[in-house]
């Protein structure tokens, strides 16, 4: 069974990494395609495209945060493999624009396209492939499982890095099309939406999943538990149809104060993480000169760093000393690389860093898995979809905060003289995540989350 579970989950690998190559591979380019289509002379061509991308980022910035808890809820009903199929089929059409034409015109009907169709696949496939673990994965493998996938999407940004260097502006575009399509027809066909259809009898017998085993004797509430129901139609619905994915969301956060603080806690590693994305490349060009190439190796080298802590070093850690305490060590790391790239005093010191890179991989992996412990199976869509949200709320907030503090402390009108304080205040963000991660209890178990939540009179009883 475990060799099955395992073969069906390299399908989700797979996908995974097709749809993350595609996308790693337009972002290098995109700069000089924006610059090249809308921009006429030298002197205007920094702030049209500025405010472009600005504008597109915040549009699907606040399209993602209203629809990926409805597209979460709507994978609860109709399954994760049918709400797969919308995104992968939308994403397809941007970068096939770009690859056939790059003048104005067609610049923007991508641009337009792009930016309509964002707000609802952005993320979109990260969230469902955090979903279909949380499903289909459960007790101590479920983080490791969500390292593994994060693991995967950071080798496709280090593929996607290599191969731009070797491919012309048309090539990457069409590359990524084709990625995008293949990664489709491949999910179609071989991703299952259960990984198992005896399930149901194995799961007692498995040593990872004893939580099931203290609620066997009673019948409904071994429904409630278990990951993958014979008769779909029969099971127990936790919140009524009538009400909107935005109510369900409500209603399964009141529920669950740990799931509350695991949201804290990804508002402000998110926002941190949003906010240093272009604060520190700033930073480091104002402060050291760094070009394009000095950012392609540090990419390069945090990535693959990366993708060892998510594939090798996570899964241990997690077996060793749970969840809890990974998330609470990675956001510490986090603060303590913010802290010191906040006053770095060589061009050196970035790439010194990356030692810390690690904390930054644990965090999402190790929310997810906290989040997902707290609901049964047929809630998994929601809880990503509420995280991917608040991902997204964080992601538009934060420009607006970080981006006008790192112009300030880098001109010459700063109110004194502290060119990385920006960076500072991100440190403070992660202190601030990470105090709220000492909170978070190792428990409840999921099956007595799911009791209280979906059967109280029950409970009661």
């Amino acid at each position: 069974m475990e060799v099955f579970r395992l073969g069906e989950l390299r399908h989700l690998l797979v996908t995974v990494f097709l749809s993350g190559l595609a996308e790693y591979l337009i972002r290098p380019v995109m700069t000089d395609v924006t610059v090249a289509a809308v921009c006429s002379g030298l002197d205007d061509s920094c702030s049209l495209a500025v405010y472009l991308t600005g504008v597109q980022q915040v549009t699907v910035g606040m399209g993602t945060m209203v629809m990926m808890p409805v597209i979460g809820n709507l994978s609860d009903r109709y399954g994760i493999k049918a709400m797969l199929t919308l995104p992968m089929c939308l994403s397809v059409l941007p970068p096939a624009i770009l690859g056939y034409r790059r003048d104005t015109n067609f610049f923007y009907a991508f641009y337009v396209i792009k930016t309509l169709f964002d707000m609802v696949c952005q993320g979109t496939i990260d969230c469902l492939a955090n979903a279909y673990v949380a499903k289909n994965v459960h007790g101590t493998k479920r983080i490791s499982m969500f390292g593994i996938l994060a693991g995967v999407s950071s080798i496709s940004g280090v593929c996607a890095s290599l191969s731009a260097r070797f491919l012309s502006i048309a090539s990457t575009f069409q590359v990524a099309a084709i990625s995008l399509f293949i990664g489709l027809v491949y999910m179609r066909v071989f991703l299952k939406e259960r990984l198992q259809d005896a399930d149901d009898d194995d799961e007692a017998d498995s040593g990872g999943c004893r939580s099931h085993q203290e609620v066997h004797n009673g019948g409904d509430l071994k429904m409630l538990t278990e990951p993958i129901l014979r008769d779909a139609p029969t099971k127990t619905h936790v919140f009524n149809s009538k009400y909107s994915s935005w109510k369900d969301m409500v209603s399964l956060i009141n529920n669950s104060t740990i799931l509350i603080q695991a949201l804290v806690v990804t508002f402000f590693a998110t926002f941190s993480e949003s906010g240093r994305g272009s604060a520190l490349m700033y930073f480091l060009k104002a402060r050291f000169g760094f070009n394009k190439n000095d950012f392609a190796e540090l990419f390069l080298l945090v990535t693959i760093i990366g993708s060892i802590s998510q594939l090798f070093i996570l899964p241990t850690l997690s077996s060793t000393i749970g969840e809890r305490k990974v998330l609470s060590t990675g956001l510490l790391m986090e603060f303590f690389n913010a802290t010191c790239l906040s006053v770095a005093w060589s061009p050196w010191v970035p790439y010194a860093m990356t030692m810390l890179v690690p904390g930054a991989m644990f965090v999402m992996p190790s929310v997810c898995g906290i989040a997902s412990r707290q609901v049964g199976s047929s809630e998994q869509g929601k809880v990503q979809g509420c995280i991917s949200g608040v991902r997204a709320f964080a992601q538009v907030v934060a420009p607006f905060v970080y981006s006008p503090l790192t112009a300030l402390f880098l001109s010459e009108n700063a109110p004194f003289y502290f060119p990385g304080f920006s960076i500072l205040c991100i440190a403070i963000s992660l202190m601030i995540g990470f105090l709220q991660s000492l909170l978070i209890k190792d428990h409840p178990s999921l099956p007595l989350v799911n009791i209280t939540i979906n059967n109280p009179s029950k409970a009661e009883a």
